[in-house]
């Protein structure tokens, strides 16, 4: 007998639409690294991005060669050429370059490649069914910088001058105009994530004047952060990350005003750095919720396969409960044992006539028959 050794085909890519944003949101966020080390006043050692990639992509193509072993199928990098392999990895380059532009270790790199490998390997460990495919919920590099923050408490978020300290006058305008048309046309056009932006937008102006009015929060201060740079590039480029949000309406706009209702209650709290926190706990939250309803389609799919079995079943065929048995009656205590069944000949005979019926009634009456023949 021959055992096929073929392996099953990879899983299906990205549709081009999503393909295009990823390359757009990989070209944007290099090319704000490069200005980032050259104009802008970024921080962290020059070497650090380099490092951060280099991290991300022996991560992802590790873990993808062994899931794919274990599934028994082809990598996802394999088999489209040198132009398929860039593709596969534009994740894990947005992700390495996020995560070393967004935190500010000091310079403890490890911490920072720790961070890399956290948000490249959540993405085969946080999943739930989609569509009918396990897919990663939870947005990689807010979670790999959600816990740098709370592993190592001495390390923070790149500082807001991070992005403008070598910029003066009409420059500190044109660089959040340039991120916010360049965002929303991506967004617009391709990652169609724009009722999210709104909700979040709206939903984090509302929560900075509940502040103001509960707690006593400077309200033009807590607004004020919607201006900086930093929060443009959060709103554009991290929470509308399309893998781990929704793409339905109201589901985006659950999920946007979901992240400005808990990073206010976070702040409220005295908890810094609330933003990462709350993108992750609503990524959490929505992960639950596609389990849960996983666990719902599983349960009425088995209920309706019952349903339709049992209607299915013929008639004739259905299970009865056994009747209880009926005593015989008393007259028949004195009847000769009952002989074994004999097959009839298909001929219409009176059997209590021939003497060959099993009625009680009519034994009594042979047997009394004989008795009475015998004393004559």
């Amino acid at each position: 007998m021959t055992v096929s050794t073929t392996q099953k085909p990879a899983p299906p890519r990205h549709d081009v639409k999503v393909v295009t944003a990823l390359r757009r949101f990989a070209i944007s966020i290099s090319v704000l690294n490069i200005l980032g080390y050259t104009v802008l006043g970024f921080e962290q050692a020059w070497l650090w991005p380099f490092i951060a990639v280099a991290t991300a992509y022996t991560t992802e193509i590790v873990l993808e060669a062994i899931s794919a072993r274990v599934d028994g199928r082809a990598p996802r990098y394999a088999g489209g050429g040198f132009k398929g392999l860039v593709e596969f990895l534009f994740p894990a380059h947005i992700t390495g370059l996020a995560v070393n532009m967004l935190t500010y270790v000091n310079d403890r790199v490890w911490v920072m490649v720790f961070g890399v490998v956290v948000a490249v390997g959540t993405k085969w460990v946080l999943r739930a069914p989609l569509k009918g495919r396990m897919r990663h919920y939870m947005n990689p590099s807010n979670f790999g910088i959600a816990i740098i923050l709370l592993l190592f408490p001495w390390a923070s978020i790149a500082p807001p001058y991070h992005f403008t300290e070598y910029l003066h006058g009409p420059a500190d305008w044109v660089l959040p105009a340039v991120i916010v048309a360049l965002g929303t046309l991506l967004n617009a056009k391709l990652t169609g994530r724009m009722w999210l932006i709104l909700a979040w937008l709206v939903g984090f102006a509302l929560q900075a004047v509940v502040r103001g009015l509960i707690m006593g929060t400077a309200i033009p201060s807590a607004l004020g952060m919607m201006t900086g740079t930093a929060f443009i590039l959060f709103t554009n480029y991290m929470v509308t990350d399309p893998g781990t949000s929704p793409s339905k309406r109201n589901s985006q706009i659950a999920f946007g005003a979901g992240v400005a209702a808990l990073y206010g209650l976070l702040t409220a709290l005295g908890i810094a750095y609330g933003i990462f926190f709350a993108t992750a706990l609503v990524c959490l939250i929505r992960g639950g919720y596609l389990w849960g309803l996983h666990f719902l389609d599983k349960q009425r799919a088995a209920q309706a396969k019952e349903a339709a079995a049992g209607a299915a079943r013929p008639e004739g065929l259905s299970v009865l409960p056994t009747p209880a048995p009926v005593p015989a009656p008393a007259a028949a205590a004195s009847a000769p044992a009952a002989l074994p069944a004999v097959a009839l000949p298909a001929v219409a005979v009176d059997a209590c006539a021939a003497g060959t019926c099993q009625h009680g009634k009519c034994a009594s009456v042979r047997a009394a028959r004989e008795r009475k023949e015998v004393t004559v």
